[in-house]
């Protein structure tokens, strides 16, 4: 699977039956469209993210926003002990210890050209 990019909303390619599905990830509905090209990929999931937007102010829907800033994460008993004694050792609550963890691996990963200031 091949991944897009378009006004905070990010998008999957995959190749089905000789042609390319794309799909907004990260909304509660089912949006794609399709195309016959890598070349026209990122132009035709702009042209679905557009029209997802238009359609939402059409018929009077937020657009759904994906990200709400909390969600459940499953670890093995033996992590969940681990990471929330390293918080407590460092002065802070297992949310706090896990949102600088990710900050933090988020930041290792990316290329310095994506990297958020500050």
């Amino acid at each position: 699977m091949t991944t897009l990019r378009y006004k905070d909303y990010q998008g999957s390619v995959v190749y089905e039956d000789g042609t390319l599905v794309l799909q907004i990830l990260h909304v509660d509905d089912l949006i794609t469209t399709e195309c016959d090209s890598a070349a026209d990929a990122q132009k035709a999931f702009e042209a679905l993210v557009d029209d997802y937007l238009a359609t939402c102010t059409e018929v009077g829907k937020e657009p759904n926003r994906p990200f709400k800033g909390s969600f459940n994460v499953r670890v093995s008993p033996d992590l969940h002990r681990r990471a929330a004694m390293a918080a407590a050792n460092e002065g802070l609550s297992l949310n706090a210890w896990t949102e600088r963890a990710m900050a933090q691996r988020l930041e290792l990963a990316s290329p310095p050209s994506l990297r958020r200031a500050g």
